[in-house]
């Protein structure tokens, strides 16, 4: 005959806490979201309180479709606030897909162990081996999901590499297609601020030309003839090239500046502009 089990709900309640800390922390990894402890904490609280239900009560309110996918999104949204209908669909779709990554290499790594002690009780599996399986199969799992999305970027398409950008100076504004180039290391010596290189003929709609026309002789100090209210707006850069080192690039501060990024848009002050 069969040894009756013991459950401790303290047990799996705590165990599936962690689980959810490590599926919701990974959701943020792989959005490239702020991850907020408490937040994380406080969404997996609310799973776990739903699983304990489940475990106690046969009832088919649990097994609801509904109600788990309206769970799901309760604890997307407590744990990363997102502000569109869209970003919500998107962050739910990654928390299923690494909740599916990691149970399926929990059930595989149990299918290799094959542990005496299981229990199933109202749709669950447990026993005694749930938290070192499932730390495996977590570990696992986020090693699978890293290289898969890493080959996804990888062959991402052209369209996913540009943003729009408005740039805002003395009341003009000018507007760009931009490339986001990743290995963009230029930046301003003294503030640090962000260096962001665009084309002349776009320059040319906020800036007069006769800057334009004079960069070499207004960076060896000859801007005379340039209004005073550009002079505190220049920035020098300095860089190296192939071929010319300790070079030097002027630059200038713009009041403002939008980029618009898969359907959010992000403002900034701190940065310089110069041209190719």
């Amino acid at each position: 005959m069969q040894d009756k089990m013991t459950i401790y709900l303290d047990v799996v309640f705590i165990e599936n806490i962690c689980m959810n800390c490590i599926i919701l922390f990974t959701t943020g990894l792989v959005t490239k979201s702020r991850c907020r402890f408490l937040r994380i904490i406080s969404a997996s609280f609310i799973g776990a309180l739903y699983v304990i239900g489940k475990y106690l009560n046969n009832n088919e309110m649990y097994s609801n479709l509904f109600i788990q996918i309206g769970l799901s999104h309760v604890m997307v949204y407590i744990a990363f606030s997102p502000n569109t209908l869209r970003k919500t669909f998107k962050y739910v779709l990654i928390f299923y897909l690494t909740t599916f990554v990691f149970g399926g290499c929990a059930f595989a790594l149990l299918y290799y162990v094959k542990p005496q002690d299981i229990l199933y009780k109202n749709g669950m599996l447990k026993g005694t081996y749930p938290i070192k399986i499932a730390i495996l199969g977590a570990i696992l799992g986020l090693v699978i999901l890293n290289i898969a999305f890493k080959l996804i970027k990888n062959r991402m398409s052209r369209n996913d590499m540009f943003c729009d950008v408005s740039i805002g100076y003395k009341g003009k504004t000018t507007n760009i297609h931009a490339i986001i180039d990743s290995g963009n290391m230029l930046k301003e010596p003294i503030t640090g601020f962000s260096v962001i290189v665009v084309e002349r003929e776009k320059l040319e709609e906020i800036l007069d030309k006769k800057i334009l026309d004079n960069l070499q002789e207004i960076i060896s100090g000859n801007y005379e003839e340039i209004d005073e209210e550009y002079i505190s707006k220049f920035r020098l850069i300095p860089f190296s090239s192939l071929g010319k080192q300790n070079g030097m690039l002027l630059g200038f501060k713009p009041d403002w500046i939008t980029i618009s990024f898969d359907e959010s848009k992000k403002s900034l002050t701190k940065v310089i502009i110069r041209h190719i």
